[in-house]
């Protein structure tokens, strides 16, 4: 124990979704019987965990590389990919390892067939990210993402739209957003399409956040889903700390005798949570 003699918890509901597990799980499998596995972008967005899998025999590509690959494996991760990513597949002879999350998938299937149904589709969701393009691909790209309602604002819609949100995004903004489109006037079909892991920890995380004098909050810096559970935590806790790996600790964040309390997103793997109370004991 360090001079600071430091309480250190770790948040028992933090760590991976099982989505997440299964498809580190496949890959795991994979690489102790092949030694490499190609896998279609951050398995997962958590550098720590990445370099671990990455020392294992990991191969990360993007899809200009995926197009160029030939009679190989290939993992497809929790966040889905879009139709064309399988034709892909087909065309180059790729086996694909397909360990999508069911919530995703699910999430994809409704949104196909709203597009199949005409149906004017707004994704709430974050420009650009995996599982959005994914979703996206579903209605041939022409699905209107948005993060803030503010974009919106000089857009033409039609009078009848159907709303999904990616599952990873705030509960409480979505029903702002949903409240804001009916204000404006719109017919709307609204669907929570929230994963109900994620909104569970919306709620756990505000009563673990205010026993602790400070929280030291995990996560990878691309993670959607982290963004919003530090801000839960932060919310409800201003002595909120925002940290990567251990290297991101300093002695200044700390008093002597604070309790601690550390939490994660759903893509920040239990090891690293356990380095940094280990780190933080030290102190």
């Amino acid at each position: 124990m360090g001079a600071f003699d430091l309480k250190v918890t770790i948040d028992k509901d933090s760590g991976f979704c099982f989505g997440v597990i299964y498809a580190i799980d496949m890959a795991e499998d994979i690489l102790a019987e092949d030694g490499y596995l190609y896998c279609l972008g951050d398995i997962v967005h958590n550098d720590e965990e990445v370099e671990r899998l990455k020392k294992m025999g990991l191969r990360i590509i993007e899809h200009e590389q995926f197009k160029d690959l030939h009679n190989e494996k290939v993992l497809i991760r929790a966040h889905g990919e879009a139709p064309e990513t399988y034709r892909t597949a087909l065309e180059n002879n790729i086996t694909l390892i397909d360990a999508s999350c069911p919530v995703v998938l699910k999430l994809q299937n409704r949104i196909k067939t709203s597009f199949d149904a005409k149906e004017k589709i707004l994704i709430f969701g974050k420009h650009g990210h995996a599982e959005v393009i994914g979703l996206q691909g579903q209605t041939n790209n022409e699905a209107l993402v948005f993060q803030d309602i503010a974009e919106l604002d000089n857009v033409d819609l039609p009078k009848n739209i159907t709303l999904y949100s990616q599952t990873t995004k705030s509960m409480e903004k979505f029903y702002q957003v949903k409240d804001e489109l009916n204000a404006r006037g719109y017919e709307l079909n609204a669907n929570d399409t929230i994963c109900r892991q994620v909104s569970n920890r919306d709620k756990d995380l505000p009563v673990f956040a205010k026993n602790f004098d400070k929280i030291v909050f995990v996560s990878g810096v691309k993670s959607s889903n982290g963004k919003v559970l530090y801000e839960v935590c932060k919310k409800h806790n201003p002595n909120t700390y925002f940290i990567s790996s251990t290297t991101d600790l300093q002695s200044s964040m700390f008093a002597p005798g604070d309790t601690i309390g550390i939490a994660g997103a759903t893509s920040t793997p239990m090891w690293l949570m356990e380095d940094v109370k280990a780190e933080l004991e030290k102190f």
